[in-house]
């Protein structure tokens, strides 16, 4: 008979599931007295080992965690969850739980005793355990964050213990340690299709227990637990190999509620809680799905280690092979530890490496950008590595490695800043990392609402005053317009350079340099139109590094509005001129006018811009409302390709 090879494992903190039962006969007919002591001693209790993870120095409790949670049915009312250092610190807090007046109404039906384990089946994991990974890398800290693992704050909980068949035909223990690898590796590609849904503690309990693991799983949505438990149950690991203890299904609660419990009241009663019930995450806390402490399964069918227990959802780590963004027990380095810098502009840190939205990402993710003087083939095939792993994630939008000016970048975009924070702690452990930014990416969902006598408003006064002679107007653009004396033709090269990567997002017009009328100035105007105001003074952190640039429209003192037609029929352009030249005859008598220019686009001759400067918005107004405009634009509409359309400077 061949002797088969166990997988190496480490082991961290001890678990203890602690179950009770409320004698509820006991309760009801107790004297209020008593009972208010039982709550208070209770809350006590729950509140000093819960506290466990606020203080640097727990003392006689040991170092760990405790959280509470219901149990839903007839099995047990409450459970809860002790994971510490020892056996003994375990069994203290078992017994101090006897000691409270409340212990005089419960029961323990059951129990569940562990040990947090990492172990591998991987190349990767074997050089871990064999002291070959630095402690700082990433796969160190994420096995020890795993081995010493977080109680994340989802709003639902189950727990079950499992076995490994050991039947004559389903032998689990009888099978090549290369088959075992293939069924746990197979197992966890379910796991990754539940990450930021569901994440899980994994406990070995062999010698301990009845079964050989814990499995302990959290999610906000409890149907996310049944689905994934549905689908792994037709995986062969699960189908010949696994073996299932009673299950226990509940909700997590601060111990401050405890007296809400034992009323019969929904638990628990804060509003955040009740957001967690509804789908939502308690705290806000979110990795690299987007959830509270939600991670992606691992490669082999584990959260925790690769212990045997490939039955369990691997749907809160990564795999052990790599350094990658982990689970809800930890593993993953601390964002903070990455310390970049908040870059506002970072889509144009992007578009110079050629990644544009629309195109490679959409508006409202997050992105990061670091550069690295490591060598670029090396610098491509650890982010390769990365890059496998990130892509567990639904929230990766991609990671990649382009060459600028001399050195490597590496560009990654998630859907969410918390995601894109998490692979920071990854990204910047890089070889030869010198510079780090991160940001968002388009527009953010801030509800800001818009200060009055802003761009709505005047559109508004716009159309209650039919200045558009009763004819549909074309769409309202936002403007940015700077002023350059630098040569027309550098200029135009510059700018046209600079086109080509506007072109690549959605909320881009045009953008074209505009000579005065008949040379009548030495400065040219550089006009770049944009759909939304946050787009076009994202474009004018490009612009404003145009050569020799000497002022932007709007700026100083007054009231800027500019008035474009899109193309003014050839056969009209005389005309229009002059009729522009007699409007502005009428301009300079008019109070609060100080100067109206007519610009002519340098590759269309038929494409002209007006810019107006006024002492005041109210000045500009009564402009716009007077009878020689409408006619202007009544009579526009004859001798223009298309429709005119109001600019706002951004």
């Amino acid at each position: 008979m061949t002797q088969r090879d166990p997988p190496p494992t480490e082991e961290g903190w001890y678990a203890l599931h602690d179950f009770r039962t409320i004698d509820w006969d006991a309760w009801r007919s107790a004297p209020e007295r008593k009972r208010q002591r039982a709550i208070a001693e209770g809350i006590e209790y729950l509140q000093s080992h819960v506290a466990l993870d606020d203080v640097s120095d727990p003392g006689e409790f040991g170092g760990g965690r405790t959280a509470i949670f219901t149990v839903v049915g007839h099995k047990a009312d409450l459970m809860i969850v002790h994971l510490r250092q020892t056996v003994g610190h375990l069994e203290a807090a078992e017994r101090r739980f006897e000691q409270t007046a409340l212990a005089e109404f419960t029961e323990q039906p059951t129990s569940y005793l562990s040990v947090t384990e990492a172990s591998g089946y991987t190349e990767r994991a074997r050089e871990y355990f064999e002291g070959e990974v630095d402690d700082d890398s990433g796969l160190a800290q994420y096995i020890q964050q795993r081995l010493h693992p977080e109680i994340p704050d989802a709003g639902h909980v189950c727990f079950y213990p499992m076995s490994k068949r050991r039947q004559p035909e389903q032998n689990w223990y009888d099978l090549p340690f290369d088959e075992r690898a293939e069924h746990m590796a197979r197992h966890g590609d379910i796991g990754r299709g539940y990450g930021g849904k569901v994440n899980q503690m994994i406990a070995s309990s062999v010698g301990f227990d009845d079964y050989e693991w814990g499995i302990t799983l959290w999610a906000d949505d409890p149907t996310d637990i049944k689905d994934l438990l549905n689908e792994m149950r037709f995986d062969p690991s699960s189908s010949k190999f696994a073996e299932f203890g009673p299950f226990y299904f509940g909700k997590r609660f601060p111990p401050e509620d405890l007296d809400a419990l034992l009323a019969g009241e929904p638990v628990p009663t804060d509003s955040e809680a009740a957001s967690a019930e509804a789908g939502g995450s308690p705290h806000g806390e979110s990795h690299p799905h987007g959830d509270t402490n939600g991670h992606g399964g691992s490669d082999h069918g584990h959260a925790h280690g690769q212990t045997d227990a490939d039955e369990h959802p691997p749907t809160e780590a990564e795999d052990e092979s790599s350094d990658h963004p982990s689970g809800s027990s930890g593993g993953r380095p601390d964002p903070g530890d990455a310390d970049l810098d908040v870059d506002d502009e970072l889509e144009g840190k992007l578009a110079n490496l050629g990644l544009f939205p629309g195109q490679d990402y959409d508006e409202g993710t997050f992105g990061l950008v670091f550069y690295s003087e490591a060598d670029a083939a090396d610098l491509a095939d650890e982010v390769d590595g990365l890059r496998g792993n990130f892509d567990h994630y639904d929230t990766h939008v991609l990671t990649t490695v382009r060459a600028n000016e001399g050195r490597a970048a590496i560009a990654s975009v998630w859907e969410t800043e918390s995601a894109a924070d998490t692979a920071a702690g990854f990204l910047n452990d890089l070889a030869g990392i010198v510079e780090g930014y991160r940001g968002p990416l388009g527009e953010q969902d801030d509800d800001e609402p818009e200060a009055a006598g802003t761009d709505d408003e005047i559109r508004g006064q716009l159309a209650e005053d039919d200045i558009y002679a009763g004819t549909p107007r074309g769409e309202d653009v936002f403007a940015l317009v700077l002023y350059s004396e630098a040569d027309a033709e550098t200029l135009f090269d510059e700018v046209d350079g600079l086109r080509d990567s506007f072109d690549h997002y959605d909320s881009h017009v045009k953008t074209a340099v505009y000579d005065t009328r008949d040379d009548a100035s030495d400065r040219s105007a550089v006009v770049s139109l944009w759909e939304t105001e946050k787009a076009a003074e994202k474009a004018a952190g490009f612009l404003s590094d145009l050569p020799e640039v000497v002022g932007r429209a709007g700026e100083g003192e007054g009231f800027g509005t500019m008035g474009m037609f899109y193309t003014v029929k050839p056969d009209y352009r005389e005309e229009f001129t002059e009729r522009f030249d007699a409007v502005g005859d009428l301009l300079a008598d008019m109070e609060g006018h100080r100067e109206t220019a007519l610009l002519v686009n340098r590759e269309d001759a038929n494409d002209m811009f007006i810019a107006s400067q006024w002492d005041s918005q109210d000045d500009a107004m009564a402009f716009f409302r007077s009878e020689e405009f409408s006619e202007t634009v009544s009579w526009g509409q004859e001798v223009l390709d298309d429709r005119p359309r109001h600019v706002f400077l951004a």
